[in-house]
């Protein structure tokens, strides 16, 4: 993985592949004791962490899953730009369908939102919305359209049909 990572200007992952891959942990994190509540600020660390050993790269994206049980998880990300540490909104989960294709989807909504917006908080908003959404989805495929994901962006996130 290193030497395909190397050559990446754009690193994205969540915080067990950078532990896994690369040896790089979250300073003050312990996920078998969140209860749900991820406190974002630690995974600059990891982007920091990460920019040094891969000097290519200008930005870092992780996801962060909170696990209450099966089937409710806290779900949101961050992007860290070497300089700023963008915090997306934290979704609450209540009834998840499907939570394979999560990460793929939080990360294709990542790009598209990068290449769309050009804006890195727009964009972090952008796939954590999509990825909240794509677990309400059975199967690894997320199928909301653009404005459904910027609806949850803009909107409560409570449900309420729009009018």
């Amino acid at each position: 993985m290193p030497d395909l990572v190397k050559g990446c200007d754009l690193i994205l992952g969540n915080e067990e592949d950078a532990e896994k891959e690369f040896g790089i942990k979250p300073e003050g994190f312990d996920v078998e004791n969140t209860a749900g509540e991820i406190d974002q600020t630690r995974f600059e660390s990891v982007g920091r962490q990460l920019m040094a050993k891969f000097p290519r790269c200008k930005k870092v994206a992780i996801t962060l899953r909170g696990s209450i049980s099966a089937s409710h998880n806290t779900w949101g990300g961050v992007l860290w730009d070497g300089k700023t540490l963008h915090q997306s909104r934290r979704y609450d989960i209540t009834h998840i369908v499907d939570r394979v294709g999560g990460g793929d989807s939080f990360m294709g909504g990542l790009i598209y939102g990068e290449l769309v917006y050009k804006d890195d908080k727009k964009a972090l908003e952008f796939a954590a919305a999509a990825s909240a959404l794509k677990h309400t989805i059975i199967g690894d495929y997320n199928r909301v359209t653009v404005s459904e994901v910027e609806a949850l962006m803009s909107g409560s996130g409570s449900g309420r049909v729009s009018r």
